[in-house]
């Protein structure tokens, strides 16, 4: 019975980690800032002293309430605050402008100078001439201005006009014909079908993958229709 208990309060515990998650908001983890971090942490821990906790669960299930409804309060109080903002999440933190390292904001970063050139690495910048400014942002990334002769040219600046690109959308999965999306952008199955006959498929199911933009349709077949070449033949 025992084993039973754990089982119940296990799936319990990850259905109430899934809503209070959602209500929190959806966030990657490089998005976090310190706050968030601890929240987290502090929530999954409980949770999971909540699986085994066969006495009194709903006591670490009123605990992961009460620190979720927290986060969430917090998160509405630095949204309307500026000055809550700068004390919950900080504020970005210049490490480098104008060919000048400041040595003291680094310390404050808790970083040394080989973190600061592995971050700039990792950024594209192997030469520190080509950084204008660099920033310490407050989820812990580092964020960088490339000096103006060192960014990549735009079509603004070739006084070119391209055209807007338009978002894909898929319209066959697994060789199932999505037709909601069809619907959505004014498509139907026959237009379908005669772009699928274009580039040679004669029905959906030889189709992994279809994706529309505009008028046009990128096709993914089967991997029964083309296999992939040897490795050893490129």
């Amino acid at each position: 019975m025992d084993l039973v208990q754990v089982a119940v309060t296990s799936l319990v515990s990850l259905a109430a980690m899934f809503l209070l998650t959602k209500l929190m908001g959806n966030k990657q983890v490089s998005q976090m800032n310190l706050f968030d971090y601890v929240i987290g942490i502090t929530v999954g821990s409980i949770a999971a002293e909540m699986a085994t906790e066969l006495d009194t669960p709903e006591n670490s299930l009123v605990a992961m309430v009460v620190y979720a409804v927290a986060a969430v309060c917090i998160s509405l109080w630095t949204n309307k605050s500026l000055g809550a903002r700068r004390i919950i999440t900080g504020k970005p933190l210049i490490l480098m402008d104008g060919g000048v390292i400041y040595r003291e904001n680094l310390k404050k970063a808790k970083m040394d100078l080989g973190d600061f050139l592995m971050y700039c690495r990792i950024g594209g910048y192997f030469d520190l001439g080509q950084i204008q400014t660099a920033l310490l942002e407050h989820n812990g990334t580092v964020t960088f201005l490339p000096v103006e002769m060192q960014r990549p040219a735009t079509p603004a600046d070739l006084s070119m006009q391209p055209d807007q690109t338009l978002l894909q959308t898929s319209v066959i999965q697994d060789g199932v014909i999505l037709r909601g999306n069809l619907q959505r952008i004014g498509k139907d199955e026959s237009w379908l079908a005669r772009q699928l006959e274009k580039q040679g498929y004669k029905e959906a199911g030889e189709v992994f993958l279809a994706m529309a933009d505009g008028n046009q349709v990128t096709v993914f077949p089967m991997e029964s229709k083309r296999e992939p070449a040897d490795l050893a033949d490129r």
